[in-house]
């Protein structure tokens, strides 16, 4: 896995991401949210020298982008599924079945809370809360929710997704 993701890099095409940067003015430093945004928007993810890349457009040192990046849960430093599976684990879920929830998720797709399909189809994620706790217990697909879970309608929902 290693070598593939340093010959992913490695094929890493930074012209689009040049082109992207454009839109955003060098010395307004307030638009590194943005920039990281549409970064991961064209790459699914944002590896090491596209983070370098937005850097250097802002005159910006790597561990600062990198710290704000790693701020935000909503930016990716692995390569992330076209289908975000996000599952409540809050205490409203949790008790009324919500890790039953997860580990049908699991099963059904052959990875844990963290990984990512090996076709890049799906990646699951643990969140703390969801805000709907009246729908518990819930899981999220991209920008989609699913409540009132049980293990056994995990399967349908993700057939929805392939």
């Amino acid at each position: 896995m290693e070598a593939e993701t340093k010959s992913n890099l490695m094929e890493l095409d930074l012209t689009k991401l040049d082109k992207a940067l454009e839109n955003y003015k060098a010395d307004d430093k307030s638009l590194l949210i943005p920039a990281l945004q549409a970064a991961q928007s064209l790459y699914g993810y944002l590896p090491t020298p596209v983070l370098d890349r937005i850097g250097e457009h802002f005159h910006i040192p790597p561990s600062r982008v990198y710290g704000v990046a790693t701020f935000y849960a909503q930016f990716h430093f692995i390569p992330h599924g076209r289908n975000t599976i996000r599952v409540c684990r809050g205490t409203s879920c949790y008790v009324r079945g919500g890790k039953a929830v997860l580990q049908a998720v699991e099963q059904e797709l052959n990875i844990k809370d963290g990984e990512t399909t090996p076709d890049m189809e799906f990646s699951i994620e643990t969140v703390a809360c969801l805000g709907t706790c009246f729908l518990s217990p819930v899981m999220m697909i991209n920008n989609k929710y699913f409540g009132k879970l049980t293990p056994k309608q995990v399967g349908k929902i993700l057939e929805q997704y392939q």
